[in-house]
């Protein structure tokens, strides 16, 4: 099964991410578009892992410590580069308990054998990816950056938009079942912060 932790976002910021996507989704019709019940922040990439992985996995998850954490979103950019872009995003600004809470999962998952990110932590909320592309560097056969050429040039001529703030109490680990139609993630365990 394909695993990852991720931070849910609340309602409110999702509709106001959907009304944005709704105006500006047009501008880039090649692209594909994250559904709107999919949008989460993530933490950790753990990847494909066998079945009878999963209680050492919950178990590790279950070990971390954290706050609560305050996290505005706000803005939006392209990776890698604006004129290389094979994702566009959300920002989000958070204080230092963000980063300390994917170091704390990064961390208690490899002592279950998931190895530990060799980037930075950046947080972001994927709203598409270029099509043909996975938006890692590494992932950019058939990538072609033109795609959200008419979209920046349409984002450049709007204020930086603002989607509010919000409080995360929980992380999750989900799963993240691939298909033609897109990938459906389903939450398998939850976690408290405090």
């Amino acid at each position: 099964m394909r695993l990852f932790v991720a931070l849910d976002i609340d309602d409110a910021i999702r509709e106001r991410i959907v009304r944005l996507v709704e105006g500006v989704g047009p501008f880039a019709p090649d692209a594909r578009w994250v559904k709107p019940e999919s949008m989460h922040v993530t933490l950790k990439f753990i990847g494909e892992r066998a079945d009878d992985t999963l209680v050492a996995i919950k178990q590790a998850l279950a070990q971390v410590t954290a706050s609560t954490i305050k996290i505005d979103f706000r803005g939006y950019g392209f990776f890698p580069t604006p004129k290389s872009a094979r994702v566009f995003w959300i920002g989000m600004e958070a204080g230092p308990e963000l980063g300390i809470l994917a170091a704390a999962v990064d961390k208690n998952l490899s002592l279950v054998g998931i190895a530990k990110e060799d980037r930075p932590f950046s947080p972001h909320l994927t709203l598409a990816r270029s099509a043909g592309g996975s938006g890692s560097p590494r992932g950019n056969r058939g990538h072609r950056p033109e795609i959200f050429q008419i979209l920046q040039n349409r984002l450049s001529a709007l204020p930086v938009p603002e989607f509010g703030t919000m409080t995360s109490r929980e992380f999750f680990l989900y799963q993240s079942q691939l298909s033609p139609k897109g990938s459906k993630y389903t939450k398998l365990a939850k976690f408290e912060l405090t």
